[in-house]
Parts: structure tokens; sequence; C-alpha cells
């Protein structure tokens, strides 16, 4: 299994090469190449996911290396639907990045069980990590869609036509998707939220002051973005600024809680 898990990083990295090669050049966006080794590496990425659940038994959902590397997967999903179905193949220029730290550090924190949920635990927990997951990819595609925006935003207010103008998508692009992605993202989280809520009930169940810390900030973070989004009349970057400022915040939150929390199984 372990050369598998390797594979994904090479499709991602040559995916980011290609990106960044042709936004350093300044030239028109050619995001079909990248777009397919970002396929094939999320194929190769999904093959290892369920090769780990038949080896070890366990869903790879808990755990530091399991946890980050399902993330990166999800993720490098969400930036493909952005290149095809979001027709912005250069949102990947600050995704595949991402997906490819993301997949690197669940490498070097080793993807094998750690805490692992098991293939027979309920459906109720599975779903509640899995949607919190989702959440936090929606999170970030919003990030990645809103800071192109205000990138370009920047671009066209000065009257500047250079290679940020010619690569990034247009503004009603990136401002369409990173509405799907907070929407999606907070009714995700929303979902796990309440999950955890109820798994809570059980007997010697129960999250730790961790992680219900920092899911009750994403979700305030969710509702302060798409709050902004209601105001933005006629373009703007008050609302982008929300959902960049929020995710560094949730980031930030993340890697405190990380080193201040006394329960290990906190992702």
């Amino acid at each position: 299994m372990e050369p598998l898990v390797w594979l994904p990083l090479a499709f991602y990295l040559w995916a980011a090469g290609l990106l960044l090669v042709s936004f350093l050049r300044g030239g028109h966006p050619r995001s079909a190449g990248s777009t397919v080794l970002l396929a094939v590496g999320l194929g190769l990425h999904l093959a290892a996911l369920v090769a780990y659940g038949a080896v070890y038994r366990a869903w790879p959902l808990a755990g530091l290396g399991p946890a980050l590397y399902t993330l990166a997967a999800l993720l490098a999903a969400g930036a493909l639907l952005a290149a095809t179905w979001g027709h912005a193949g250069t949102v990947g220029l600050v995704l595949v990045p991402v997906v490819l730290g993301l997949t690197a550090a669940a490498i070097g924190a080793g993807v094998h069980p750690g805490g692992s949920v098991a293939l027979a635990s309920g459906a109720g927990l599975v779903l509640h990590v899995a949607a919190a997951f989702v959440g936090y990819v929606g999170l970030t595609v919003a990030f990645a869609a809103e800071l192109m925006y205000l990138l370009q935003w920047r671009q066209l207010r000065g009257k500047r036509f250079g290679s940020v103008f010619r690569f990034f998508p247009a503004l009603d692009t990136l401002d369409r998707i990173a509405g799907v992605a907070l929407w999606v993202g907070f009714f995700a989280l929303s979902v796990a939220l309440v999950l955890g809520w109820l798994a809570s009930l059980g007997p010697g169940a129960g999250a730790s002051r961790a992680e219900v810390l920092w899911g009750g900030l994403t979700w305030a973070v969710f509702v302060a973005a798409l709050a902004a989004r209601r105001h933005r009349r006629g373009g703007g970057d008050r609302a982008a600024w929300v959902s960049v400022v929020g995710f560094g915040v949730v980031v930030l939150a993340y890697l405190v809680l990380r080193i201040t929390s006394e329960r290990r199984g906190f992702l």
C-alpha cells in the first residue's frame, strides 16, 4: 500500500507546476492539462484510501495522517469540480498546492491507524466526521476563489491588464464558485455539528473542548462570510476579505488548539 500512498503526490506536483509556469509566463490560461493531471492524482488518491480500508479495516477519518490524507482527497475533488463544473481550472493555482501540502503532511505523519474509526462503527459517527471534512473543504475552496477575486479586483480597479487579469477567472465566475462552496460547506458543517451533538448524548461519548471550539468558530466564520455576501452590491471586495480573513482565523485557531489540546485525538 505504501507506494500507492505516494503516487498522487507526483501528479499533484506536476499539475501545480504546469499552472505556475503558465502563470509566470504571463500567457492565457491553458488549464486542461493540469485538470487531467489533477483527475489522475485524485483517482490514485481514492485508490489509496480504498486500499487503506481493505488493509486496516478502518475508515481513514481519524488520526492525524489518515485524516489529512482524506481531507486532501476531498479538497482535490473540490478543485476538480471548480475546474470542470465551475469552468475555472486556474483556481487550482491556489488549491492544488494546498492539496499537495496536505498530502505531503499526511504522509509525513504516517498514513496508518491511529485512533481510526473502525469499519463497523455506526453510520452517525462516520457521517459526522465526513460532513465536517466537507465543511472545511468548502471553506478552503471559498478562500481560494475569494483570494483570486481580491487580486483580480485590484487589477481591474488599477486598470492593469497583466498576467493576473489574463490568467485568473472572471470576477463573476470566482464569485459564483465562492458562493456555492460557502453554502455547501455551511450546510455540511451544520450537519456535522448536529450529528456530533447527538453523539455526545450517548454514554461515554462527547467531543473534546478543542473540537467544540474549532467547530463553533468555523461555523461562525461561515455565517459571517455568507452575511457579508448578502450586502455585496455591484462588486466590491468586502465580502471576499471576510472569507479570506476568516479562513486564516480558522487555520490559526486549529494550530493553537492542536498545540494546546490535551486530547491527542484532536485532528
